[in-house]
């Protein structure tokens, strides 16, 4: 077997590993490693002048930023190396954790607090005249991400390094990201958000790793069919273009270990084409250029047009097969031979987009490495595993066969094959069950016939797992019932968790250090400990310096709020946030109706007004709608119109307020969960497979006012029923409703004040130049059967509003309660999530 098909042959030197493959600052570093380290200050003025190109005395704060980026990148660099030759020469087994998305955010800080170099940087800082702060807002973060999946996949490499597996994560180096929120007139605008114009600090660009993805074309079959070592099918592929790789480092915290996030950019074959240039084309010269480099511009392109689907399929199969040419050639250059592969290799599918995958290697090894079928097979199922991340059917994510054939036309027939034997042996399950096999096919044959890439997940992996326990529970009793009957042995669950040095310890260093002076700093890397905080709620001087802490992280986002959008809000009001994506499972507008039916109490209650009996309210949202998701735009214009009416009606006196928070991204939320009061997860039950941001805001001591769904279920059991605002309708009741014909106009018809709220929403309203801009909304409730059932829950959800209303007037009571929720977090850090991964599903070994 040769890798010469795989990646370029020159890659089969050491140039693979970290150690060796570092530019030029970097190879300067390691060469210091043996020197004396330089004073922190002096490392910095060093770097200003040296690197930067600055004179020390007039840098900006954002040159300084890099200048302290290039000391912590040296020493970030040492300890990279260290790591990867130790497991180089362990021949350790790794774990590939593959992922569209990676939301890192800034990495600064992070950094910093790995390295404890905070207190000594914040010096270098004020020797300049600045502060950590200062120099931390300068830079962007990175454009990696949209939502929880990209957000978790950061938390989990985090916790790999601090839990020191051997690991990688694989993704795109995205030039634009998804995109850059704007907020004009009330509607969102997207703008490219070029988070890398004026370059980064961290990454490390890996001139000799780069791999050849190729593209369309046919294939050619085998003149011998029936062999298995010669005359196999060949792909003539139309087009290719070149992945160069870009490492950044994850580093781990209480150890020395880190992870590596490798990411690819996607590079044309020629870099203009030449001719088209010389004869005065020079659009075409740059076209030629730009058709193959678009793969790694933005997250998620438009698909609502066939250019856009066929792009989002051309981005997937790029990152994943560069990701897995890689994994291969290190595995070969440090073992010499691949039939060891799954003994060494854990590829961890995080959702679909890497699903494409289980062919890629396939391909790999039947095409290019010389397996047999079965043998590549054998391998591929032990290497591969898959998390799910979704209950409903709609957002299983599927490619028509005949854009398959077009752009990935070998793979398509490799799925062929996988799905033919696949059903030989569900059949032999269940004879003469032909609704049995339709449901498990790898192909839908209903209407346009479509490659299923969850279905493709689950055949090829060894373990699937849900994210939640009611959301693995479901898997295997709904979507994946019939899977789970074949192999019940395969489906596990994995409760999802975040990193609390991200989440606490950076995004709110005061609640952290009052932490660490009642209990110490150990929950940084033991998060149950925060569980010791409990009789602590009982001091009244501890709940006191709590909401202190709670009231300036309250004003400090009230600022940011003012900076923002212009509104100006109380930091003394209840702050009730709801932010993330926008999406109508997620139930953003069932949020806008209660504020809307809390607004007309309001006005038809002037004398409670006048006496103070409504507790004042700050509502806040934050999130993006996909650019092709008209609902969810017409959402965040909603929130808009209702926002501007009323936090500009004197009537109400200020006592509500409903904002929106623009261009929602990691620095964001690190200002608004730490001042949250109450945290909104209000998803339809069974649609919501766990969620991170309801930990991370009970981590920061929110309350949650949600539905038994998702992880709230297991928030719940951690801390206390009297700790949680729970209502609506369960899973079970949200299924016998569907199943009895639910009607949503009987609601609309029986409750007055429901009618009331969407009369007012659906008449114009709220937008008086132009009435029926909402008729279409309101429809798709009365008319369109309500499918995330807003109305079925509305008075159950303005029940536990009241609830919450009584509760925060009782100032110490609240505080005791939000106190809980801190300490019922424990359970949730990603720590013990990647533990359970690497003991159950990746077989490796990780530090308690």
């Amino acid at each position: 077997m040769t890798l010469g098909s795989i990646g370029n042959p020159a890659l089969l030197h050491p140039a693979l590993s970290p150690a060796i493959a570092m530019p030029q600052s970097s190879s300067h570093s390691t060469h210091q490693a043996t020197a004396p380290a330089q004073p922190t200050a002096q490392a910095v003025d060093h770097h200003l002048l040296h690197t930067v190109g600055a004179a020390p005395d007039k840098a900006s704060h954002a040159e300084i930023m890099h200048a302290v980026a290039q000391v912590a990148r040296e020493q970030l660099s040492r300890r990279w190396v260290a790591g990867d030759s130790a497991d180089r020469a362990a021949r350790a087994r790794r774990v590939y954790y593959l992922s569209m998305e990676f939301l890192i955010g800034r990495t600064l800080s992070n950094a910093l607090a790995a390295l404890d170099l905070k207190g000594e940087m914040g010096q270098a800082a004020r020797n300049h005249a600045a502060t950590l702060e200062d120099l931390v807002a300068t830079e962007a973060d990175a454009a990696l991400g949209n939502g929880g999946l990209g957000r978790l996949a950061a938390c989990f490499l985090d916790s790999m390094a601090t839990v020191e597996l051997p690991s990688f994560g694989y993704g795109i180096r995205y030039e634009f990201g998804m995109f850059k929120q704007s907020i004009q007139g009330g509607r969102q605008v997207e703008y490219p958000d070029p988070w890398l114009e004026e370059g980064t600090p961290w990454e490390f660009p890996r001139s000799g790793v780069h791999y050849l993805v190729r593209f369309g074309g046919w294939v050619e079959p085998a003149a011998d069919p029936s062999s298995t070592t010669e005359n196999r099918p060949t792909w003539r592929h139309a087009g290719e273009v070149n992945a160069k790789a870009y490492d950044m480092v994850v580093p781990g915290h209480g150890t020395s270990r880190v992870s590596t996030l490798r990411l690819w950019k996607a590079v044309a074959p020629s870099q203009i084409d030449l001719h088209a240039f010389n004869t005065g084309d020079y659009a075409r010269a740059a076209e030629f250029k730009n058709e193959y480099e678009n793969i790694s511009w933005v997250l998620y392109p438009n698909d609502s047009t066939p250019a856009g689907r066929e792009l989002r399929l051309r981005q997937e199969y790029f990152f994943t097969s560069a990701s897995i040419q890689d994994i291969l050639a290190r595995h070969q250059a440090e073992h010499g031979r691949l039939t060891n592969l799954s003994d060494k290799v854990a590829i961890h599918l995080n959702d679909t987009h890497p699903a494409i995958g289980v062919a890629e290697l396939m391909r790999l090894l039947v095409d290019e490495n010389g397996f047999g079928w079965l043998a590549a097979w054998a391998i591929t199922k032990k290497v591969f595993s898959y998390t799910n991340h979704t209950l409903m059917p709609e957002a299983l994510e599927t490619w028509p066969v005949a854009l398959m054939q077009h752009v990935l036309p070998r793979h398509l027939e490799i799925i062929f094959r996988i799905n033919a034997e696949f059903l030989a042996e569900a059949a032999a399950h269940r004879p003469g069950d032909h609704e049995f096999l339709r449901g498990l096919s790898l192909i839908d044959e209903r209407g346009e016939r479509r490659v299923r890439m969850a279905h493709l997940s689950i055949v090829g992996s060894h373990k699937i797992n849900g994210v939640s326990a009611l959301h693995s529970d479901l898997l295997t009793k709904t979507i994946f019932a019939d899977f789970a009957s074949l192999w019940p042995e395969r489906f596990t669950n994995m409760t999802n968790g975040v990193t609390p040095r991200r989440w606490l310890a950076q995004a709110n260093p005061s609640l952290a250090s009052l932490i660490d002076s009642s209990i110490g700093s150990g929950w940084r890397l033991d998060l149950d400990q925060l569980k010791r905080l409990l009789p602590h709620a009982e001091r009244q001087d501890f709940r006191q310096a709590f909401m202190a802490v709670k009231h300036a992280n309250k004003v400090r986002l009230a600022e940011h709020i003012r900076a923002s959008t212009g509104v100006v809000v109380d930091p003394n009001s209840l702050f009730d946030v709801q932010v993330k994506r926008i999406h109508e499972y997620k139930r953003q507008l069932l949020n806008v109706l209660q504020v809307v039916a809390r607004y007309q109490a309001m006005l038809a209650d002037p004398t409670g007004l006048q006496n103070g009996h409504w507790t004042p309210r700050t509502v806040i949202f934050a999130g993006k709608a996909a650019s092709s998701y008209t609902a969810a735009k017409n959402i965040i214009r909603l929130i808009h119109d209702v926002g501007s009416v009323i936090n500009n009606d004197p009537r109400i006196g200020g006592k509500l307020k409903l904002v929106f928070v623009p261009n929602y991204g990691v620095s964001v939320a690190e200002i608004i969960m730490p001042a949250a009061d109450l945290s909104e997860q209000i998803s339809t039950a069974g649609t919501e497979a766990s969620g991170t941001g309801n930990m991370k805001l009970a981590l920061n001591g929110a309350l949650t006012i949600g539905t038994d769904d998702g992880a709230n279920i297991e928030i719940r059991q951690q801390v206390g029923d009297d700790n949680i605002f729970i209502f609506g309708l369960s899973t079970q009741e949200v299924a016998n409703s569907r199943a009895a014909g639910y009607q949503p106009l009987r609601h609309y018809e029986n409750k007055p004040h429901l009618k009331a709220v969407l009369d007012a929403i659906a008449g114009g309203q709220f937008s008086e130049d132009e009435p029926g801009r909402y008729r279409e909304l309101v429809d798709a409730l009365l008319w369109g059967g309500d499918p995330y059932m807003l109305l079925a829950d509305f008075d159950s959800y303005v029940a536990a509003q009241s609830r919450v209303d009584t509760l925060f007037e009782e100032k110490a009571a609240w505080a005791r309660k939000a106190i809980a929720n801190v300490a019922g977090m424990g359970f949730f850090s990603s720590d013990r999530t990647i533990r359970e991964y690497a003991r159950e599903v990746w077989s490796l070994a990780a530090k308690v």
